[in-house]
């Protein structure tokens, strides 16, 4: 927000405020001045006139001239193109102090100059301000201007200060120089006085001008016509604000809109009266067509943009800015005022897809109060009669309503106290609200505040509080220690948990990956172990990011084929991260395997990357967050879109399904341009709320073991897990209860010759042993006879001869 020192002191005496104080005492309160600077500086400056003007006998650029400057004529030496005798001009004469540095008298090309005739850009002016022709020469002031005046910065109302102030997201109220003023009298406590306007725009005759709506994006718009106007030059207090605010000046009713925009916060467009045919304007959206706006370029609207129409037609993209066959020209006689409100998400969609940021764009983003228009017709009006010579005016018309404007907050002495840690009295803080404009009450201890309409940011009790210590002062917060809760500084059963499971695997060889949340369409579809609807972003940045992930394996398929496209041979990863969809937030983890595991090459050793070697991680893993073997079974997997068909596993715990691993399916593997992945995806949220078994250390057993292998022929559908249980389920002496089955493994399994083709052999090997005693030969073969009895008769299975 800009505004300036000249702007403010329209409303309140500043005169006893340096610039450097004013900014000060603003910043403290909350709005940041993020610049002071003046319009324009220089020392020594004077108002000359050209007598004569001469080239430059050693140049083919450089005038000689001779200035009268009132109490003396002096020679300077100029080098501007557009300099002549008769001119008036700004002299700067020796000693002067420029922002270019300072001015002294010397000789150019043998020639003596006595000062410098000024450009306004070499007087500190913004060339953005200037025309062309200002930005390549010397400023050449108006016939009446008075010679030997020493202060031309002054005539020419750049003798201003400058101000830009940051501010918050919900200050859009000081967008506003009458709100400005407001705040800034309530921070020094002075009183404001703001022009009276109110009800200015309530006469007028009769009207048939017809305005309607067909968009809900209009809860308000005002209209009015004015007869006859006359275009001129705008008053000089007028030209000052614009060029102070960073605008040029127009014509009067250009420049009044812009001003009363300014003023109030609220943008309004004025229509050139004959630019409107059958005195009718329709607010309107679901336009899919080319439009030439005032700016001379043409835009594509689109339906969800909301258009000014007549006749059907667009004159005006709403709230942004209007058309080039409606603008006030100079042979304007009569004009039709616009002033509404608009939805503001719909405005900020248009502006940014069009590029086209106005400062009227920018207040309807911002926010703008529900009063501002009916402040700013009343404003436009009183000063197009005053400056416009506005006459045959007609009523104002009004579709929309604004209601609910009253907003009335209370809060007690002590509440504001004990929020903000003070001892404020009720003085002081009754003090504030009344420089604020609220209108405070108090009745039995509780204060009543009016909250003015341009104060939307006004909720509760908090903010009151808010406003009590920026007006009365920050540095009036007594200096305190904060009160905390002490927390003890260790990790939640979650956090060990994922801790574990990130030790674990990294011990293992793997390495941890971090990949994208988000995701295209082609990765959410082919979500593995996703039980959600995925969320679709209103407004992704591009198509690879366009949904949150309900799965990781599709991203960490990607870290596989990113490495292996670079000739890494070896790529073991995983990933733990959370993923969401509408219902519901879990954490996973994705493990992928691709090449050796680890590698021993002069022992020509390795761990490869397969499916046994991936089952025994997870099984690891299991044992290491307390989750016994038996609880976990690998069943058929029915995903076989993505996995192998006969390399890949369902894991389950119970009935509930923990997740998938196994070999990538083929045309899988191809379409994500990777080769030999083993791959799993687990639900880490199900094993962190699961039931975890305390971890028991027992002591090795100091008597020995005992090895016996049998070779079992049983049917080829038969899984060798069945086989495995029924040992464990005899695996007990039958007098002591002891167990003494400690190790079951499955160490070969034969299919071919001497085996019939529906049959299978198994070897299994079975280590006895005891932790109290040493097995006898009746003991073990007791229980191994037990075994084989069940084998034979439970599973069918036979001893292999």
């Amino acid at each position: 927000m800009r505004t300036s020192r000249k702007w403010l002191s329209q409303y309140m005496d500043l005169s006893d405020l340096s610039l450097e104080e004013l900014a000060e005492k603003i910043t403290n309160a909350g709005l940041e001045v993020e610049a002071a600077y003046p319009l324009s500086s220089g020392t020594n400056l004077v108002i000359g006139q050209v007598v004569e003007c001469e080239m430059h006998p050693d140049s083919d650029h450089l005038h000689i001239t001779k200035v009268d400057l009132g109490d003396e004529i002096v020679q300077i030496v100029c080098g501007a193109p557009n300099v002549a005798e008769g001119q008036k001009v700004i002299v700067a004469k020796p000693g002067a102090k420029l922002p270019g540095g300072e001015i002294k008298k010397g000789a150019i090309r043998g020639q003596e100059s006595n000062g410098m005739i000024c450009a306004l850009f070499e007087l500190g002016v913004d060339p953005h301000m200037l025309s062309e022709e200002q930005k390549n020469g010397i400023e050449i002031l108006p016939e009446n201007a008075p010679v030997g005046y020493t202060d031309p910065l002054g005539y020419l109302g750049y003798d201003d200060e400058i101000l830009e102030i940051g501010l918050t997201p919900n200050r859009s109220d000081c967008q506003a120089q009458f709100n400005l003023a407001k705040e800034v009298g309530a921070i020094l406590n002075r009183e404001v006085v703001l022009p009276e306007f109110d009800a200015a725009s309530d006469l007028g005759d009769h009207t048939r001008f017809a305005l309607s709506s067909k968009t809900e994006k209009c809860p308000l718009f005002l209209e009015k016509v004015i007869g006859s106007i006359t275009i001129k030059e705008s008053p000089k207090w007028m030209k000052e604000l614009l060029r102070a605010s960073g605008m040029h000046s127009i014509n009067n009713v250009v420049d009044i809109s812009n001003i009363v925009m300014l003023e109030t916060g609220q943008p309004m467009h004025f229509y050139d009266i004959d630019a409107i045919k059958d005195q009718e304007i329709t607010v309107a959206d679901g336009f899919e067509e080319e439009y030439t706006a005032l700016d001379g370029i043409t835009y594509q609207l689109l339906p969800e943009d909301i258009v000014i129409t007549n006749q059907g037609k667009p004159i005006g993209i709403a709230g942004i800015m209007g058309g080039d066959d409606s603008k006030i020209l100079e042979t304007t006689h009569g004009l039709i005022i616009e002033c509404a409100s608009f939805d503001h998400v719909s405005i900020r969609n248009t502006t940014r897809r069009l590029n086209l940021a106005t400062e009227s764009s920018l207040r309807y983003q911002k926010g703008i109060e529900p009063m501002a228009p009916f402040k700013a017709i009343d404003r436009a009006v009183q000063l197009l009669i005053e400056y416009a010579d506005a006459t045959a005016i007609e009523e104002t018309v009004q579709i929309g309503e604004v209601d609910g404007l009253e907003k009335i907050l209370h809060c007690t002495i002590e509440q504001i106290n004990d929020r903000l840690g003070t001892n404020f009295s009720q003085e002081e803080v009754m003090d504030v609200f009344e420089r604020l404009d609220f209108d405070p009450e108090i009745q039995d201890g509780v204060i009543s505040v009016v909250i003015p309409s341009y104060r939307t940011d006004m909720e509760g009790m908090a903010d009151l509080s808010e406003e009590v210590i920026r007006l009365i002062g920050y540095d009036r917060l007594p200096s305190t220690l904060p009160f905390m809760p002490m927390t003890e500084g260790k990790l939640d059963e979650q956090q060990r948990m994922i801790r574990t499971t990130e030790n674990v695997l990294s011990s293992l060889g793997l390495e941890q990956c971090i990949t994208y949340t988000l995701i295209s369409t082609l990765k959410k579809d082919n979500a593995i172990l996703s039980n959600d609807e995925a969320i679709e972003l209103a407004m992704p940045m591009s198509e690879e990011r366009r949904w949150i992930r309900t799965s990781i394996l599709p991203s960490l398929l990607g870290v596989v084929a990113y490495n292996q496209a670079r000739k890494l041979s070896s790529v073991n990863v995983f990933e733990i991260s959370d993923v969401e969809g509408r219902c519901q937030q879990r954490k996973h983890l994705a493990i992928c395997l691709s090449g050796p595991l680890e590698m021993t090459p002069w022992l020509h050793e390795e761990t490869p990357a397969d499916f046994y070697t991936l089952k025994g991680l997870l099984e690891t893993l299991f044992d290491s967050l307390g989750i016994n073997r038996a609880r976990i079974r690998f069943t058929e997997n029915k995903d076989e879109g993505h996995f192998h068909p006969f390399r890949s596993a369902c894991i389950k715990m119970g009935k509930e399904t923990l997740g998938y691993m196994g070999e990538i399916h083929p045309k899988y593997a191809k379409e994500n341009d990777v080769k030999n992945v083993y791959m799993a995806e687990l639900d880490l949220s199900s094993l962190m709320e699961t039931k975890k078994s305390k971890i028991k250390f027992t002591p090795i057993s100091k008597y020995p073991t005992v090895t016996r292998d049998l070779a079992l022929i049983v049917d080829r559908e038969l899984p060798a897990e069945n086989i495995v249980q029924l040992i464990e389920k005899h695996g007990r002496d039958q007098k002591t209860k002891e167990k003494i089955v400690k190790e079951i493994e499955i160490f070969d399994v034969y299919e071919g010759e001497h085996v019939k083709e529906n049959e299978k052999s198994i070897a299994i090997r079975i280590v006895f042993g005891s932790d109290t005693h040493t097995l006898k030969d009746e003991e073990i073969n007791n229980v191994f006879e037990m075994m084989l009895e069940s084998l034979k008769k439970d599973l069918n299975a036979q001893l292999r001869g």
